[in-house]
């Protein structure tokens, strides 16, 4: 059995003192907000108010309009942005980070063989990146979870997650916590900061979407399919701004893990996070995983832990907007592909597939990742697994396994699914991200083939999984993956359509089944944890100075006080700027702690709205077509600002701070769009970018390939006062645009001062 939470020889939870703290405070702030307000509180209200910086509530905040100051409760760090968020930090002036923080390396594990051979082959590739947090981690008083340890979310679920608790990450499937019932938010590495710091947390008090769970799921209906059936509803940008909270007779049906599954999935929504009351579900998790002291301290406070009775009996009175789903009579979903919010109930998918000519064929389907890696999610599929050989069937697709955690690795092992899985021809990768961020090495991919593949990831954006921009990917549960990898094929329905064996009999696919959580417990030699020094001041922290994986950063320089002129268009994005788009993954993932360097991939992947090519820009001083990246070191070389303009939601997806870091360093002034998508917004704020949008949305259509840009009033820079922006036309025409903006006096002190960090340096802050 692990055990790696010792005090007097007692298992503990970890930061159980911590914990108990939140709980004890939690009454009495709750009670005061519940007055301030006047009604019954949702359970999102009574986190953020117990969560105040200024600790007892003393005023009501208006919703999607007030920005508020929080102090979360704990930090974690993948070790892709970890790089960067612990370099800033290093410029911090502290000895120790000031609230409890965890590092885990799971982003830099390329799937290719199999999981000892990855790992292995990882170890030696990023030895440095690794070494570096390590000391780092030990230097600061940060956990740190070493390479093959586990995803970040489902180990942060496994050991450090509670209900009521608040938690930042720099991920933006951190909101994976709110399956403990946590408001757990993905952020960039400098909100992070802040935080490690000793800093408030900025948020803008949230909206608040419900979502009334009726019913109960069965048969090959899965936790995935509500977020699924929540994605076609709310699209990718339709939760922005709120928090969505899931309530009812079926959330309480549900299992943890599937609670997690579906709260992961809503950073697919552009949601800031979403959560679940706290539940037996929960309390048997916690028991499970060896935290019956955090499930103790949560039933002594149960009803804190969830919404108010009233605002779950009459939802629309209490949210800005209500969703029902009736979980007996909802279908399985595959979504996509290219976008998470394509959703199709598994009837329609062949003659959705048919119609717009999707390959039938499916070539791989992958199991697991930070989204569905749970003991649930894998005993279900291996139920799916056991009935190829028990009906003389042969698996069609290639398929592939990724674990959650070592934890989930060891006890799926022990309890014989490993087994089960390869008897099929299934390959176990290592227990990081692998393919569901381009962490593949797909055999093939660079043929850029048109094909089909199926998995239980959380998005499917083009080139994501593979780098081919010509795989179609269509995000399912892992039960309905494993019978569509079985099958090979996207119109497979298992619910009503038969299979033809070996000996050329029809059978059909039994409904999965599986248990919630092992009846053995759950077991690993070693989960991968190394616990800090006790006093770090003794520890080196050493970066090559010739490294090309990792640099010591340099200050953004302040403002200096004057309209930026004489700016150049870099690129007008055109329809989807993810930050897969501005900030390339895969095998960019190796640059992730050296700014100069990755900035070499600053929206490659973007296309430009005048010749509809990617990574193929205008350089105006030359007049010649470059790619992005060398066109803007132009341009700065040359002591010329630039910007960028974009379309809706820009900056969608992931919290990559590197997107909002990589113009800044390359001498991009501002970012004017549509709209943004939230984590990418403030990370442009951060970093001292001009996140700007459109007055008037028709006026992106104004903007022309030879543009110079002129501020006309950035000298009188103010919270609610648009700035005013001149773009002269090559032929000496002009049009004055209007761009309105949600900066804050003190996100404009970071403006002013060149980035918030430089605020924290100077002890301004």
């Amino acid at each position: 059995m692990f055990k790696i939470k010792k005090q007097n020889n007692k298992l503990m939870a970890f930061d159980i003192e911590m914990i108990k703290k939140v709980y004890e405070n939690m009454p009495e702030r709750v009670d005061k907000a519940r007055e301030l307000v006047g009604r019954p509180l949702t359970l999102t209200e009574k986190i953020l108010y117990n969560h105040l910086w200024d600790g007892v509530p003393s005023q009501v905040f208006k919703r999607g309009v007030d920005y508020v100051d929080f102090a979360p409760d704990r930090v974690a760090c993948q070790d892709a942005t970890a790089q960067m968020a612990l370099l800033q930090f290093m410029h911090a002036g502290k000895s120790k980070v000031a609230v409890p923080t965890t590092v885990h390396c799971d982003h830099l594990i390329q799937a290719k063989v199999d999981a000892a051979t990855d790992l292995a082959r990882a170890k030696t590739q990023s030895n440095e990146v690794f070494d570096f947090l390590s000391s780092v981690s030990n230097k600061y008083g940060i956990g740190f979870w070493k390479p093959g340890a586990g995803i970040i979310h489902q180990v942060v679920l496994e050991n450090y997650a509670f209900p009521g608790g608040m938690m930042i990450g720099t991920d933006s499937h951190t909101v994976n916590a709110g399956g403990l019932g946590m408001v757990a938010i993905g952020v960039g590495g400098a909100d992070a900061v802040d935080v490690m710091s000793g800093m408030a947390w900025e948020l803008k008090f949230p909206k608040l979407i419900g979502v009334k769970l009726t019913g109960k799921l069965s048969g090959w209906t899965a936790p995935k399919d509500v977020i699924l059936k929540v994605a076609g509803i709310l699209t990718v940008k339709g939760g922005t701004g709120a928090i969505v909270e899931y309530f009812g007779e079926g959330a309480t049906s549900m299992s943890c893990t599937g609670k997690g599954t579906i709260c992961n999935m809503g950073a697919e929504i552009g949601a800031t996070t979403s959560t679940f009351g706290y539940d037996a579900s929960m309390g048997r998790y916690l028991r499970s995983t060896n935290r019956a002291d955090v499930a103790d301290a949560a039933d002594k406070i149960a009803p804190y832990l969830t919404g108010d009775p009233e605002v779950y009996a009459n939802p629309e009175e209490y949210f800005d907007q209500v969703i029902e789903i009736n979980l007996s009579q909802l279908e399985p979903h595959l979504n996509g592909p290219f976008t998470p919010d394509l959703a199709t109930p598994i009837s329609k998918m062949k003659e959705e597939a048919i119609k717009n000519n999707w390959p039938l064929q499916i070539q791989v389907g992958l199991i697991g990742s930070c989204t569905n890696s749970s003991y649930e999610d894998i005993s279900r599929a291996a139920s799916l697994a056991r009935q190829v050989a028990a009906k003389n069937l042969k698996t069609k697709a290639e398929f592939t396994i990724t674990p959650g955690s070592e934890v989930v690795r060891s006890t799926i092992e022990r309890d014989g699914f490993i087994d089960t899985f390869h008897k099929i021809g299934a390959t176990v990768f290592a227990n990081a991200c692998g393919p569901c961020i381009g962490m593949w090495d797909r055999d093939g991919a660079e043929k850029e083939e048109r094909n089909t593949i199926v998995h239980s990831f959380n998005r499917n954006f083009s080139k994501r999984a593979d780098g081919n921009p010509n795989t179609l990917a269509f995000v399912g549960s892992p039960e309905l993956v494993t019978a569509m990898a079985i099958a090979g094929d996207l119109g497979f329905n298992p619910l009503t359509d038969k299979l033809i064996n070996e000996d050329g009999e029809e059978v059909m696919l039994d409904a999965p089944t599986g248990d919630e959580l092992p009846a053995k417990g759950f077991y690993a030699e070693d989960p991968g944890f190394q616990a800090p020094a006790a006093d770090g001041s003794g520890v080196q922290v050493v970066v090559n100075p010739t490294s090309e994986r990792l640099q010591l950063l340099a200050p953004f320089d302040a403002w200096d006080g004057k309209n930026i002129t004489g700016a150049k268009l870099l690129i007008k994005a055109f329809g989807k700027c993810t930050t897969d788009h501005i900030s390339m993954a895969g095998p960019w993932l190796r640059f992730r702690g050296h700014l100069d360097n990755i900035s070499n991939n600053m929206l490659i992947g973007a296309v430009n709205a005048y010749n509809q090519k990617t990574n193929s820009v205008k350089n105006q001083l030359t007049g010649q077509y470059d790619a992005v990246p060398a066109v803007a070191r132009a341009y700065k070389a040359a002591g010329v600002p630039s910007i960028v303009v974009g379309d809706h939601n820009y900056g969608e997806g992931s919290s990559r701070e590197h997107a909002a870091m990589e113009p800044r360093f390359l001498g991009v002034k501002a970012v004017l769009v549509k709209s943004f998508a939230r984590i990418h917004e403030t990370n442009l704020k951060k970093q001292g970018l001009l996140g700007l949008t459109f007055a008037n949305e028709a006026d992106y259509d104004k903007i022309q390939e030879d543009d110079t840009i002129n501020f006309l009033d950035l000298t009188e820079f103010a919270p609610g006062k648009p700035l005013t922006l001149e773009f002269v036309h090559a032929n000496g025409t002009k049009d004055i645009i209007l761009a309105n903006h949600t900066y804050n006096a003190g996100q404009i002190g970071w403006f002013v001062a060149g980035s918030a960090l430089n605020l924290i340096a100077a002890g301004k802050a």
